[in-house]
Formats: structure tokens, C-alpha cells, sequence
């Protein structure tokens, strides 16, 4: 394959040293750098393919306005709108193939906006002095990207911080002769689910939409999956979404780090995508299980899934506040909406003996959806549990009218 093409972004003025270093270690590895400057204060001694001039323009000022904006964190800020446009400009265009990116806190804040600007797949790698930290809010984080700590590497380019450029730059250069564009050949169906133990529908709803002729995309909802989802779904790269797992829209509502951000389910709705939803999960309210339970919910029954992840139940009032919004969400698609409504529970460690069964918490979920709005939508409900063959028969039994009516369509996108 041709050598790949990686952007590396980063502030000319006070990182020449660190990114002339990245630059010759990206040719070391078989690849061809750019380097984009989005400093302001100073030229700096690495000449940048993309000068910070055009990064201002591309944010509409120019680079006097961006130092005259009021302060690091404005004139950032705008450097970060522009090098977006110009990253997703370029990726279009075909110059390049990867994006390498290096900062402390203000350089990691813009080189989250401009990661989030290249579609998924494409490879990008953020060496950071806070990677993997908790400031770090997941819906602003695409869900392919990678990070390397850049440690020792505040300021000097000391061996420590050449070991992490080094690996920063191979990682990015490597992912990109590996990388493989989804191809979409067959038509897909994105579907979201909470693990297998918990929720157990693709189980059987693989072999069938198979057989339909469709691939299945199924999408683990602790975060930054419903993230990838939500992403793939706006670009319309789906025939029909079967979005049955929606706990992380209660994990956004109860404040938990396991959010895929304030747009769940917004995603294929808008674009007018076919979908079928139910309300998988949306019992519970995740949080780290080496960590405490949220204040708010103590008292409540929980489960510790792993040492990882543990889940608290919800009290009725909250799944009526869910139910709320569930419907006001669903109201604003643009296509076809059927609602499942599994009357006997909605995850395996509901069901009576499990150590999240709530019937009155089920109950009180279930009236709020026969007293809401939903707008076009359709609704049916089932005397089964979600995971029961009968959920999944109803489900198909959906998606087969739609193909039959043709709503859903078997050309691939």
C-alpha cells in the first residue's frame, strides 16, 4: 500500500521539538507527516504544512483576532473550530490517512473536537499528559480513539518522552496500513444490547436477519458504544436500527460516568432510519464497581456485574421521568418507530429472584407508557419477558412487515 499520510497537530510555538521528533518517527515507520500549527504566539522553529493562519481562517478570524479573543482558553478554542473544518476537509479530500495530535490539557481539549471531526475507522491517536483521565467527559471522546500517556513529556525532550512519541507515532502509522473501511456490502442492522448475560435477543435475531439477506452491528451500551452507534446511525449507514438496549439514557440521567451523552437515541431518529426500540436495561443506573454507590441511590438493590461495573436499580419515580423522556425523544423521528413493550421485564436480573426485581418499579415504568404521547409511533406489547423468544418474535414480526412495506431496504448504503 502507498506510505499513509498522518496530520500531526499540534502547537508549533511550544512543541517544535516534540513534533519535528513525531514527524521524523512517522517517516521511520514506512508513513508521511503534515504537521498543522494551531499555536499563536510564536512561529516556532518546525515549518508547518498548514500554517496557524489558515487554521484561524478557517474559523472565520483571523490569527490577531484569535490572541485578541480574551484569553488561552477563547483563543484555543476558535484554533480548534478551525482545525476541525480543515482535519475533516482534508480527510474528504484524500490527503490524509491518520491524525497524530500531542497537548497537555489545552492541547488534549482541542484534539478531542478535531478527532470527533473524522468519521469512524479512521485512525487517530492522541498522546496526552490526561489520557484515560476522568476529566475527560465521554461524549467528547470518539469511540475509536486511541490514547498513549505522554509521560515526562510536559516539557523537554527528554528519553521518556521520546519513548512515548515514538509509540504514539508507530501506533498511528501502523493502524493505518492495517486499517480497514466497513465496507457495507450487505445491507446492516445497528442493534444495541447490554452485554449477553444481561440482555440475550442478538442471540437469536442474528441467524435470522441473515438469513433476510442483512449483517448485524451489535453495540455494547456502556458508553462509548452507544456513542459509535449513535455516530453510524446519523450517517445513515444503517437499513434499520433495533435500539433495545437504552440504559444508558438513564445512566445520562442519573449522572453516571457511563454515558453516551445527552443525544442517545437521537441519532437514527433524525436521519429518518427505520427504527425498532424497547426499554432494555433501563432499570438500573451503572457505576464503577471499584468505586462507592452514588449517594442518591443507597438503599437501592444492586448487582456487581465485574470488578469493573456494577448497576443499581431505580426507583419508580425515575423510570417514570425515563419514560417521559423516552417518548419526547421518540416523537421527533423522521421515520418509521415501533415500540416493544416486554410486560414481564426487561433484563435478566429483574426477573423475580434475581437481585434487581422490582415489580412495582416494572409496573410504574409500563403505566407511564400507556399514558404518554408517542406521537407516530406505534407501541405493542408482549406478556413475555425481553429476553423470551417471544420478544424476539415480535420484533421480527416488525421488521418483516417493514421489509414487506418497503421501509426498510435491502440495497446496502
Amino acid at each position: 500500500m502507498k506510505s499513509p499520510v498522518i496530520l500531526i497537530v499540534g502547537t508549533v510555538d511550544t512543541k517544535s521539538d516534540e513534533i519535528g521528533f513525531m514527524r521524523e518517527q512517522v517517516l521511520a515507520a514506512g508513513g508521511h507527516a503534515l504537521i498543522m500549527d494551531v499555536g499563536v504566539l510564536a512561529k516556532g522553529k518546525v515549518l508547518p504544512d498548514v500554517a496557524n493562519t489558515d487554521v484561524a481562517a478557517a474559523a472565520g478570524v483571523t490569527l490577531q483576532q484569535v490572541m485578541d479573543s480574551g484569553d488561552e482558553n477563547s483563543a484555543m478554542a476558535l484554533m480548534a473550530q478551525g482545525a476541525s473544518l480543515l482535519a475533516a476537509e482534508m480527510h474528504h479530500e484524500g490527503q490524509i490517512d491518520g491524525l497524530l495530535v500531542l497537548g497537555g490539557t489545552m492541547g488534549t481539549d482541542l484534539a478531542l473536537d478535531v478527532a470527533i471531526s473524522l468519521p469512524l475507522g479512521v485512525p487517530k491517536v492522541v498522546l496526552s499528559t490526561v489520557a484515560f483521565s476522568p476529566l475527560l467527559p465521554p461524549e467528547r471522546m470518539p469511540p475509536d480513539l486511541m490514547m498513549v500517556l505522554w509521560a515526562g513529556g510536559l516539557y523537554g525532550l527528554n528519553s521518556l518522552c521520546q519513548s512515548a512519541l515514538a509509540q504514539a507515532a508507530g501506533a498511528v502509522v501502523g493502524a493505518c496500513r492495517v486499517a480497514r473501511a466497513p465496507r457495507f456490502e450487505r445491507p446492516v442492522v445497528g442493534m444495541t444490547s447490554l452485554g449477553s448475560s444481561c440482555l440475550k435477543y442478538m442471540v437469536q435475531l442474528q441467524p435470522e436477519l441473515d438469513k433476510r439477506g442483512f449483517d448485524l452491528a451489535v453495540f455494547h451500551t456502556t458508553g462509548m458504544g452507544g456513542r459509535a452507534f449513535e455516530s453510524l446511525a446519523a450517517q445513515g449507514q444503517f437499513a434499520c436500527v433495533m435500539d433495545l438496549s437504552l440504559q444508558e439514557m438513564v445512566n445520562q440521567m442519573g449522572g453516571s460516568v457511563v454515558s453516551a451523552g445527552p443525544d442517545r437515541l437521537l441519532g437514527a431518529g433524525l436521519k429518518g432510519v427505520p427504527m425498532i426500540v424497547a426499554p432494555g436495561a433501563t432499570d438500573l443506573v451503572d457505576y464503577p464497581a471499584w468505586g462507592q454507590m452514588p449517594e442518591r441511590f443507597a438503599g437501592r438493590p444492586s448487582h456487581d456485574h465485574n470488578r469493573l461495573i456494577a448497576s443499581v436499580g431505580i426507583d419508580a419515580d425515575m423510570r417514570r421521568k425515563f419514560v417521559r423522556e423516552l417518548a419526547n425523544r421518540l416523537r421527533q423521528a423522521r421515520g418509521p418507530v415501533h415500540l416493544v413493550l416486554p410486560l414481564q421485564g426487561i433484563e435478566e436480573w429483574d426477573r423475580p429472584g434475581a437481585p434487581l426485581h422490582d415489580a412495582d418499579g416494572l409496573a410504574a415504568l409500563m403505566d407511564e407508557c400507556g399514558q404518554c404521547d408517542w406521537g407516530a409511533a406505534e407501541v405493542s406489547r408482549i406478556d413475555a419477558h425481553i429476553n423470551d423468544a417471544a420478544f424476539v418474535q415480535q420484533v421480527l414480526a416488525v421488521f418483516d412487515d417493514w421489509l414487506d412495506r418497503g421501509l426498510v431496504k435491502k440495497d446496502a448504503p
